[in-house]
């Protein structure tokens, strides 16, 4: 089977340690690549979104979802053009995510159940807690 997979970087913001009021995982307009991977979302109707399925590595089933926060072109006082995959702190605080840790999300072609795995950072990180992540933002895993 042909999978597609893409990884990110956890900040600390993605996995609610700032306080942000910003929910869920950042997803950059500019990579259409990843937006392409995703399920394609209305811009003519206000924040749309849709539910997607996703299985972890133990086969435990995580529901996130995929929003475009568009209220900068529907609202006189909006302000937000992003996308977001939301619904997942569940997900990241029961599997211990820390930031600096690597989230990949795949899916085999012709599926609509998305895998999903965490992957701890290096140990040799995990001493120098005080050190920051750099940033890298979302990369096409081949």
């Amino acid at each position: 089977m042909n999978t597609t997979s893409f990884s990110k970087t956890l900040t600390a913001n993605d996995i609610g340690k700032t306080g942000s009021h910003q929910a869920g995982l950042h997803i950059p307009k500019t990579n259409q690549e990843l937006l392409d991977f995703l399920p394609t979302l209305e811009g003519t109707v206000l924040n749309p979104s849709v539910w997607i399925t996703c299985a972890d590595e133990h086969g435990e089933i995580w529901k996130f979802r995929f929003v475009y926060y568009n209220n900068k072109f529907h609202s006189m006082n909006g302000r937000r053009n992003e996308f977001r995959l939301t619904h997942t702190t569940r997900y990241l605080k029961q599997n211990a995510a820390f930031e600096g840790d690597t989230f990949i999300i795949s899916r085999e072609f012709g599926t609509s159940t998305f895998k999903i795995k965490l992957i701890p950072q290096e140990p040799s990180n995990l001493q120098n807690p005080g050190a920051k992540v750099i940033l890298t933002g979302w990369h096409r895993e081949y």
